[in-house]
């Protein structure tokens, strides 16, 4: 499994010098919140501070800030400290911060109508640890959503999520089927997969699109019991879900209002599109639309930390 701080450590230790670009201030509307960064060198970047012209404007001065004026040229190449990232050289003359304060009118290209404060600053070995730090943080709060079954719609979900800022997992009991699942997921083969909505912590999202409708049963039987879900969603038809509510009530001691909280087909029937991939996207969104009215909803004492929001 390959994730996003793994991601943004190789970028600090394989991009040379690198510039910080964060948004410090923002009033009205603007493409990205405050916190959110994006990372510059000299030939590339990551993540994005929302794209058009304001962030084509921080990328040329952060860029700027990253070759010696006294020369015109690329700065020479930094030490690396423990921990494995660059540190800033001291450069007379040289820039190592700068605050771009951008009203996003006509003036740039951009009709957003608001106005955004962007700080940028070189990354020395201390800023480049505080960065890995902070992201790792963010990724341990990260909602998980469970997806059991890697078939077709699994895998176009799985890569669907992969984009998404979750920690997404899929569950299978065929090794053959999670081959192919994009590195940014977890991957876990198990011969009783409704063992893990037990072992699930609150807040999770499940999906179920499995290969077996009795073992699509047994765990979304067990995801309604758990009354803490943000979403429990079962792929499917009408028929399938009637038969499933029989059982549910008769069979597995189920009651009515657990029943109602699961959502069948998955993505919804107003688009009449059966690919997988269609309905990868709207169960994305599906999941992504609970995930967040459920984060929205807990107690000041569960909500996740404020802090940066991690690139890309």
């Amino acid at each position: 499994m390959n994730s996003k701080v793994q991601s943004l450590k190789a970028f600090l230790t394989s991009a040379g010098q690198v510039a910080l670009v964060e948004v410090t201030g923002t009033k009205g509307s603007t493409p990205r919140e405050k916190d959110a960064f994006m990372l510059v060198s000299q030939a590339a970047i990551f993540g994005t501070i929302g794209g058009g012209q304001l962030e084509y404007m921080a990328i040329d001065k952060a860029r700027q800030m990253l070759f010696s004026p006294s020369r015109g040229e690329r700065t020479r190449a930094d030490p690396i400290l423990p921990g494995g990232f660059a540190a800033t050289l001291p450069s007379r003359g040289r820039e190592s911060r700068a605050t771009l304060d951008v009203p996003l009118g006509p003036e740039i290209g951009q009709c957003c109508g608001g106005r955004v404060e962007v700080l940028i600053r070189l990354v020395d070995a201390a800023l480049a640890a505080d960065l890995v730090a902070a992201a790792e943080a963010e990724e341990a709060h990260l909602p998980r959503v469970y997806i059991f079954g890697g078939g077709h719609v699994g895998q176009a979900l799985a890569s669907t999520i992969a984009l998404l800022p979750v920690h997404g997992i899929v569950i299978e009991t065929r090794a053959e089927a999670l081959e192919g699942m994009p590195e940014s997921v977890e991957t876990r083969l198990t011969a009783m997969p409704e063992a893990m909505v037990r072992n699930a912590p609150a807040g999770a999202a499940f999906a179920i699109l499995t290969h077996d409708h009795a073992l699509d049963f047994l765990i979304v039987a067990e995801a309604l019991k758990r009354g803490d879900a943000a979403y429990v969603g079962m792929i499917g038809s009408k028929t399938k879900k009637a038969t499933f509510r029989t059982w549910f009530l008769k069979s597995a001691d189920g009651r009515p209002a657990e029943f109602a909280r699961l959502v069948s087909p998955i993505g919804g029937d107003t688009v009449k599109d059966k690919r997988p991939q269609v309905i990868a996207a709207l169960a994305a969104a599906e999941i992504m639309t609970a995930l967040v009215s459920h984060s929205a909803a807990l107690s000041a004492d569960h909500q996740i930390p404020h802090g940066r929001v991690m690139a890309g």
